[in-house]
């Protein structure tokens, strides 16, 4: 198994991507392959590892880079050397098994499709974000922000995508499907909502019914079904609202409180999460991901292609 890494995606690249890859080398037999320019790679993995590189970690190069203020078809277009262009080229003829970045969201999804295409009878591609519950666990939420205009019958992709994700690299048996809507009531919802209702009750999905945002924290669901526009909202107005929960409380509450919310905001013990729909595996790592996330990431990534879920989603879709 062969894992592609973007060496400078990220708000903290290159040193917490290189660093998160040698704690995944230590942890894996797969073998990681960072993708950045050469010298400055090299330098920081032999200052990383002063007592010899792991076997399992090389290096690609990439000398140029895809920002977050780049136009994201525009840069996979302009930028043929950058490191999503040239992980995703390696990943498309089959040199890599999997792509990893914490890199241009956007210019990830449109690389993918450009480069590596869709897979046959899923319209739409989606992005997936974990959504942490107080539980301790995790739902998965899907679109988090491709497809800000969708139709009914791309809710009822994106459940199935997000299903087999979560039965095959989480091992959750028969997981449950919400379907994110302002009541609970099957009438509830405007006309692409209720249609999709119907859609996800006739399906063989463990589908539990309509969800509504005060359940997300819960756990009710493993997969929270949402278009782009509003699972984007409901993902940044999440992170706003813990963020400015911890501003107004620090110091006024217990630690292990504190903790208990601050995990709710905590994407490193998930390193990453899929991109549904692409014909090859994709993973999107935090933009702001360091060492723990990025170890995570890569140890996420290497069992979703080990799992072979894009090829189970394309041999049922049929």
């Amino acid at each position: 198994m062969r894992i592609l890494l973007d060496a400078m995606g990220g708000d903290n690249a290159p040193d917490a991507v290189v660093k998160g890859a040698v704690l995944a080398a230590a942890k894996t037999e797969d073998k990681i392959a960072l993708i950045g320019p050469k010298a400055r790679i090299y330098e920081l993995l032999a200052a990383e590892c002063p007592d010899g590189i792991p076997q399992n970690l090389m290096i690609f190069g990439a000398d140029d880079v895809i920002t977050n203020d780049d136009a994201p078809v525009k840069a996979i277009k302009t930028k043929p050397n950058s490191t999503i262009v040239t992980g995703l080229n390696i990943l498309r003829d089959g040199l890599g098994d999997v792509f990893v970045s914490a890199g241009n969201t956007g210019a990830l999804l449109a690389g993918g499709l450009m480069i590596c295409g869709r897979i046959k009878g899923i319209d739409r591609p989606a992005i997936c974000s974990w959504y942490p519950n107080l539980n301790g666990g995790v739902s998965m939420l899907v679109d988090a922000g491709a497809n800000a205009e969708c139709k009914a019958r791309n809710l009822l992709e994106f459940a199935f995508m997000g299903s087999v994700y979560m039965e095959k690299v989480l091992g959750r048996k028969s997981p449950k499907v919400g379907l994110a809507n302002i009541g609970a009531e099957a009438e509830k919802g405007n006309t692409i909502v209720k249609k999709a209702y119907e859609l996800l009750s006739e399906s063989d999905l463990n589908f539990t019914g309509n969800i509504e945002a005060r359940d997300f924290t819960t756990g009710k669901c493993d997969i929270i079904v949402a278009d782009g526009f509003t699972g984007n909202i409901i993902l940044k107005l999440s992170e706003g609202i813990i963020m400015h929960m911890m501003k107004i409380l620090a110091g006024d509450i217990p630690a292990e409180m504190a903790l208990k919310i601050k995990k709710l905001s905590d994407y490193s013990e998930y390193g990453g999460a899929p991109i549904l729909g692409v014909s090859r595996p994709i993973i999107k790592m935090h933009g702001s991901s360091g060492p723990k996330a990025v170890m995570n990431g890569i140890l996420r990534a290497g069992e979703y292609a080990r799992q072979n879920v894009v090829g189970i989603i394309a041999d049922q879709i049929k």
